[in-house]
């Protein structure tokens, strides 16, 4: 059996925080970080744009860290989009390292970017002190290669069988010569000597420090002196090189192993599973016993304690042959990267396992292996959970929107058709607030929208069922890349007997009073009068009596107010009726109505209709005493009146009908015929009696001139809205002259009530766009002469 021996003195260890000088780029943009076994340098992507490179400078030159270069030398590099950054592991035994007795280790790089566009370097250097002692072997299992580093004066014999041994000596023996020279052991093939630059060529790279040797090699299949086997359902990679030398008459030999797990982990819907031997054949074999072994798990180079373990549900389960991880999916420590494809969100989750283990063999020599191992899922289609909150009583839409990755922003939203960024909805009275979930490796969206909103759309039927829809497009980009992606999504709240305002009415002597209890949803609808809306401006304008509070509504309406109509007049009495609705805002659709008519006493009244057709009810006798109504005719003698009584008269006529007048100016139609009365007057100077005529009361209906649109083509009279009416009298006489030309009358108008159709309501010579019925009404007062009756 042979040892070999180097005689390392002293370990002096030095426990200072690394030593950093890095110049020239912003704070934060590198970092560096020194570890246990290397040295860690990261770069934000934002500053060093997405293909950043390194180059390890020494005294010979810069050395540009290809990814064959870097598994050959000691170094790891990987680009990060993940979580955003680029970063460089780099080994304290990696090829440009400047160590100081295997304890102090200084590093240069160059960091190569190109952000915008324009290539850029920067120096970064950094002196690491060993934070944790050498172990006697140290087996590091990297990403691209497996290290490994022996100290020399361990006199135990590692992982050889007798067989092998024996095999390996007579090849050094028969070969060997003062310069070292290197032979790798596989299973079934001669062992061919070769020299160190000769194992260089092939990937393989030896390096003596001043107390220890170390060893690295590439994976498969650069690694061709290499074999792959399965321990305990694992893969592992196995490299054995035999280093031997001969010193005059003594062969010296060093049995020299390194072997790493490469199992990738698999993910079985639930949680990422990673499992490796406990006792990792070759590396341990030949040993009898292993008495005492330290297993620990980390994420992203770094061990975590058993508490912490705990609380994000890794778990750690030890057998006497395997050693198996679990990783639930999205736990802490873990990254999650989104992508779409056709329109639908992908995703995966990757763990950066860090796995160590150290045991003592039956010579009381403990061994460290270091694990760095990448796991992820499978390419995952990602359902984000929609989850309707709303709550019917607070009548506002409430939306989850959840489930979503860090690197995924919610940026705009769809409602309805209508097109919002999210400044712009919260600006406009709805709200969207992002909320992380308790884990903080996802965060959620709360959209609420009023029920009232505009872009609500709301749905009523006669059944009593409100219903109100929202229909959500939401626009999510994917980080940092913005890739759009678009997720749909409806919403419906539904209310049951929901049922529009219901009116009451009552006749009085001189109006009609309306009444309204108020309900919960009488927002939803509107009180109107014809097309208009009724609000107290409008109640006070048309004058109207209008009360509104918490419990009801309240509005008398006086007769001859806008938005009466009437029917079967006569000189006694006549029908009027008042219509008030409830309709849909939107829509203007009429869900209720209540129309109340009442019998009013008759005095005075002319009616405009649109159909062209005048009704008047006047008293004759105040123009003229003494005139007898049923004498009484209009410009075309034959129409005469349908009713009279002792003063009054009823006429009623067609616009072009009874000689009646038009006359046209650019905004109306003006149409006036004339109430005449015959007497008959005994002469004093003639022995027989003589007739005249005299015009009582003009009668003028004015139309706008926009509303007649089927006057001229049709000669057909067809107005959209009622005219206003007008009754004029003449300055009473007290009697007709027989034999010469009557005095000339003056022409006075008669005052009169308040006209009321749903369009004006207003008096004669005030006039306003019609909306209601088929017909125009003007009340006219009783009018007394400035003189009492008897008099001159």
């Amino acid at each position: 059996m042979a040892f070999f021996f180097f005689s390392l003195g002293v370990f002096v260890l030095l426990s200072i925080w690394p030593r950093v000088r890095c110049s020239d780029y912003p704070k934060g943009a590198i970092e560096t970080a020194c570890r246990d076994r290397y040295l860690l340098v990261t770069t934000q992507l934002s500053f060093a744009g997405n293909e950043p490179r390194f180059e390890a400078v020494d005294a010979d030159g810069v050395h540009p860290i290809t990814k064959q270069y870097g598994s050959e030398c000691g170094y790891m590099f990987s680009i990060l989009p993940l979580s955003g950054h680029a970063e460089l592991r780099a080994s304290y035994f990696s090829c440009h390292t400047d160590n100081q007795d295997d304890e102090v280790f200084t590093f240069i790089f160059n960091l190569i970017t190109a952000a915008s566009g324009v290539e850029t370097t920067y120096t970064v250097t950094a002196t690491c002190s060993l934070p944790l002692p050498w172990s006697p072997r140290e087996v590091s299992c990297e990403e691209n290669y497996m290290e490994v580093s022996m100290r020399s004066d361990v006199s135990c014999l590692y992982g050889t069988t007798t067989d092998a041994w024996t095999a390996a000596l007579a090849t050094a023996h028969s070969s060997a010569t003062s310069t070292w020279q290197v032979m790798f052991q596989q299973e079934g093939q001669q062992l061919i000597p070769m020299s160190f630059s000769e194992a260089r060529e092939l990937g393989y790279v030896f390096h003596l420090t001043q107390g220890r040797l170390v060893f690295r090699s590439p994976y498969t299949p650069r690694s061709v002196m290499g074999s792959v086997s399965m321990v305990n359902g694992s893969l592992v990679e196995v490299v054995h090189p035999i280093l031997f030398s001969r010193q005059r008459w003594v062969v010296m030999m060093v049995d020299w192993i390194v072997a790493c797990s490469t199992n990738e982990g698999l993910y079985d819907g639930v949680q990422l599973v990673w499992q490796t031997p406990t006792l990792l054949s070759p590396l341990v074999s030949g040993l009898s016993g292993m008495e005492s072994s330290k297993i620990t798990m980390g994420v992203d180079g770094q061990l975590l304690d058993d508490s912490i373990t705990e609380e994000r549900g890794y778990s750690l389960d030890i057998s006497d042959t395997t050693v198996q991880i679990s990783i639930p999916f999205n736990a802490a420590g873990g990254y999650r990267k989104s992508f779409v494809m056709d329109n639908m969100y992908h995703e995966f989750y990757v763990v950066r396992l860090y796995y160590e283990q150290i045991f003592l063999d039956d010579c009381g020599v403990e061994t460290r292996l270091c694990l760095h191992r990448p796991m992820n899922t499978s390419l995952l289609i990602q359902h984000l959970s929609i989850i309707n909150q709303t709550v019917l009583e607070d009548r506002v839409f409430t939306v989850y929107l959840g489930n979503l990755s860090y690197d995924v922003d919610l940026v705009a939203v769809k409602l309805n058709g209508h097109n919002f960024t999210i400044l712009e909805a919260n600006k406009s009275g709805l709200v969207i607030t992002m909320v992380p979930q308790p884990d903080n490796t996802l965060h959620a969206y709360i959209l609420r929208v009023p029920f009232e909103d505009a872009v609500v759309h709301k749905l009523y039927s006669t059944e009593g069922l409100l219903q109100f829809s929202l229909d959500i497009n939401y626009t999510l980009v994917i980080l940092p890349q913005e890739e759009p992606y678009y997720y749909l999504a409806s919403v419906v709240a539904q209310f049951n007997d929901v049922f529009p305002p219901v009116f009451n009415g009552v006749c009085n002597e001189k109006s009609i009073s309306f009444q309204m209890d108020h309900k919960p949803f009488d927002y939803l609808w509107e009180v109107g009068v014809g097309r208009y809306l009724l609000t107290p401006n409008l109640a006070a304008k048309w004058g109207y009596i209008m009360q509104n509070d918490s419990k009801s509504l309240t509005l008398e309406v006086p007769l001859f107010s806008v938005g009466y109509t009437y029917k079967d007049i006569n000189l006694k009495q006549f029908y009027g009726s008042f219509e008030i609705h409830s309709r849909l805002p939107k829509t203007f659709e009429v869900t209720s109505s209540l129309a109340k008519a009442c019998l009013f006493q008759t005095t005075e009244v002319i009616v405009c209709s649109t159909e062209g057709v005048v009704t008047v009810v006047t008293d004759v006798a105040l123009a003229i005493p003494g005139a007898e109504p049923n004498r009484t005719f209009l410009l075309d003698s034959t129409c005469r009146p349908q009713e009279t009584d002792d003063t009054r008269v009823l006429f009623s006529f067609g616009l072009h009908t009874c000689g009646t007048r038009v006359q046209v100016d650019h905004q109306h139609v003006t149409y006036e015929n004339e109430i005449n009365v015959e007497h008959t007057i005994q002469s004093a100077t003639e022995p027989f009696k003589t007739r005249d005529t005299a015009s009582v009361v003009t009668v003028r209906c004015v139309y706008p001139l926009s509303d007649l649109y089927k006057l001229f083509a049709y000669w057909r009279f067809d107005a959209d809205s009622p005219g206003v009416g007008t009754i004029l009298t003449r300055v009473p006489v007290k009697i007709f002259q027989p034999t010469f030309p009557p005095t000339t009358l003056t022409t006075t108008r008669r005052p009169l009530t308040s006209t009321t159709t749903s369009n004006t309501g207003l008096s004669p010579g005030r006039e306003m766009p019609g909306i209601h019925p088929r017909a125009k009404y003007v009340k006219v007062f009783s009018w007394q002469m400035n003189q009492p009756k008897g008099t001159t």
